[in-house]
């Protein structure tokens, strides 16, 4: 077996990590939350496998400079040649790293990968396992290749032919039939982990693949021609100092590579920023048209319109109006909204104006300013007399789900008070970095309401209740973070309903995790849809404070970093059960989508973007827009007819449609 370069035994790091990514790809084709297009299968694949590689080349790397020191050990012979040291050197040290990583991934497992730490230490073992096995696997085949050669005198024509991908290909499909042969308990038949489904566009997407695989290569040829010009130049008599310098040249360039990202991204941020505070063209002139005196932005409030953004102005013009509609000014294009007022749809007088304060990001420049100029409007719309005070965390744009409010406003009789403080400008997913902020600014403006609430008197005091979505969902539970369900009933929240909580929550992981002292979880529920919530015995339903609705094909709810080093509980033995309902997001997950490091990771980022692609009014994904009304009746326990109720779900959804066409 001849030496390589590096003081390897017949194989470079190049061919190790092509064995991986092909070993990699057929698993990329599994099914998973949502179906995907030829696109969204390109990136998986091409990300997926292009990661393998990359990250095999690192622990290649470190399992190559373990060779080169041990090839200067003194167990060797004296009369070894440099070559031959390096060669046996370089074997022992793949073979002894495969049952160090796998082991030590395996204790992981068994001891639970529960923290950050735990995942990022069983990621290295296990990579550091599987890439000495795929270069074993490799050695072994290049063996029996330079055999066969010999034995059919073929003048090293066999033994020159490039094996890495058949090699991994191969693997893959003896690993993936292992797998088939031991479906998991929620499964009913053979698995079918690896085999395409008719969601999971095979063809198109592979060559979607190969091409944004051909890109990573570009950048990774470049990378590590850089590494090995300075392995080459690196000072240091010391065997396998280059390795250490080749190590050292693969930080630097990464560390180039993320300010590169970082100067990108900040452009970037700021130029969605700035189309937040677009105006839709037809609302130039809606202050006091569309809007009233208990409505933020109104030219009667303390907001101006102006400082609201685009996703506040369009709250503001959407409350649910508390009288019947007569001769309703036209919206461009003629088209004129149906009278959907109170009276109409619930078929009795409306017992208040509902009131709907909104503090853009741009309405004062600090969030205790915000803060104050909330209770400000508080104060001027008289919110205090509501019977229910509804404190809103928006989404990352602002956003507030339409649905939701008005629901509320309906159900209440317009006896409700909305509370919204804008905490970003950008979609959700960017806007991650403000969590804390949200979280300050939430937890200061929900003291300042408790401290007033609990001044009135008790007979006066309103309800309070919680409700966010997606981002807004985790920026309000943030605020209760440490102190499990003990938190909302500090501040004095009586229910709260949160959807889409991304998978980030800490505080969702508190009380829906192992048991605490500070958690009842009684008081929690975590569900679906509607009927698996009335499944619930009527007894325990009664009890329950505090709804996290989250679609079991939500990538939102799905998406987190750890599935790059550990298999998340929703696709472990105990996965929720797959059932359809009709009208309703499916229940369950797939039985043919298993966890893979990495593969997985992509997979699920594919689906939460996919969960968030808007479609038609129905409840699937991240849209939770046909769930709320029974949700908001139940969660917030306001009473109505079922005849109501239905007319509730006629009238959101037919806003809905109107508020589309108006905006789009």
């Amino acid at each position: 077996m001849q030496p390589s370069d590096s003081g390897h035994t017949g194989h470079t790091g190049q061919q190790v990590g092509l064995v991986m990514a092909a070993a990699m790809t057929p698993p990329t084709l599994a099914p998973s939350l949502s179906k995907r297009s030829w696109q969204d299968q390109g990136v998986i694949t091409g990300l997926s496998t292009g990661s393998h590689y990359l990250m095999t080349l690192g622990a290649q790397d470190v399992i190559d400079v373990v060779a080169g020191l041990a090839a200067t050990s003194a167990v060797f012979p004296d009369g070894w040649s440099d070559a031959r040291r390096r060669s046996v050197a370089g074997l022992v040290s793949e073979l002894g790293a495969v049952p160090l990583g796998l082991g030590l991934t395996a204790y992981l497992d068994r001891a639970g990968v529960s923290t950050p730490a735990r995942g990022a230490a069983r990621q290295a073992a296990w990579r550091l396992g599987t890439t000495a096995l795929c270069g074993c696997v490799l050695l072994g085949s290049q063996a029996g290749a330079r055999a066969l050669d010999r034995a059919v005198g073929a003048d090293g024509r066999i033994a020159a032919l490039p094996l890495s991908i058949p090699v991994g290909l191969l693997t893959a499909a003896v690993i993936e039939r292992a797998r088939a042969s031991v479906p998991e308990p929620t499964t009913t038949g053979p698995d079918t982990a690896a085999r395409p489904s008719d969601d999971v566009p095979t063809v198109p997407g592979l060559a979607a693949g190969a091409a944004v695989l051909a890109v990573l290569w570009g950048s990774g040829w470049v990378e590590r021609w850089t590494a090995e010009q300075v392995r080459r130049i690196a000072p240091g008599p010391t065997p396998g100092s280059g390795l250490v310098w080749r190590l050292a040249s693969h930080a630097a360039f990464a560390a180039a590579a993320g300010l590169g990202v970082n100067a990108l991204w900040s452009r970037a941020m700021l130029k969605i920023e700035a189309g937040s505070s677009d105006v839709d063209p037809w609302m130039q002139a809606a202050p006091g048209v569309w809007t009233h005196p208990m409505v933020s932005g109104d030219p009667a409030s303390l907001v101006s319109w102006d400082s609201l953004g685009r996703e506040g102005r369009r709250h503001a013009v959407t409350f649910v109006r508390p009288e019947v509609v007569v001769d309703p000014p036209p919206l461009p294009g003629g088209r004129v909204p149906d009278d959907l007022s109170i009276p109409t749809v619930m078929g009795e007088p409306a017992r208040a104006h509902p009131v709907q304060v909104f503090v853009g990001l741009d309405s004062a420049p600090t969030p205790t300013e915000r803060v104050e100029l909330a209770i400000a409007e508080m104060d001027r719309t008289d919110a205090w007399s509501r019977s229910m005070l509804m404190l809103v965390s928006p989404t990352g744009t602002g956003y507030v789900n339409y649905v939701a409010v008005a629901a509320a406003q309906y159900l209440t009789r317009g006896d409700v008070a909305s509370v919204t403080m804008q905490y970003s400008k950008r979609p959700s997913p960017l806007s991650l970095g403000k969590v804390r902020d949200a979280r300050e600014q939430n937890r200061l403006l929900w003291l300042r309401i408790l401290e007033r609430v609990r001044a009135m008197p008790p007979d006066r005091r309103p309800r309070v209740v919680l409700f966010g979505e997606s981002l807004g969902a985790h920026t309000s539970q943030d605020v209760l973070l440490g102190w499990g369900t003990l938190g909302p009933q500090a501040l004095g929240i009586d229910r709260a309903l949160w959807i889409g909580t991304p998978a980030g929550s800490k505080w969702m992981r508190e009380v829906t995790g192992a048991p605490r002292p500070d958690v009842d979880p009684a008081l929690v529920a975590v569900v679906n849809d509607h009927e698996q919530f009335l499944e619930i015995d009527d007894e325990a339903r009664a009890r329950v404070r505090y709804v996290l609705l989250s679609h079991d094909n939500d990538g939102v709810t799905r998406f987190g970093p750890d599935l790059l080093s550990r298999r998340p509980d929703w696709l472990g033995p105990d996965r929720p059960r797959t059932e359809e309902v009709p009208g309703r997001s499916p229940r369950g997950i797939p039985a043919a989508m298993r966890w893979r490091p990495v593969t997985t990771f992509f997979q699920t980022l594919v689906d939460m973007k996919n969960a968030q692609v808007a479609g038609s009014y129905a409840a699937w994904g991240h849209d939770y827009r046909a769930d709320l009304p029974e949700f908001v009746r139940d969660v917030y326990d306001l009473p109505c007819t079922d005849e109501q109720l239905q007319r509730v779900r006629d009238a959101t959804r037919r806003r809905e449609e109107f508020r589309e066409a108006a905006f789009d």
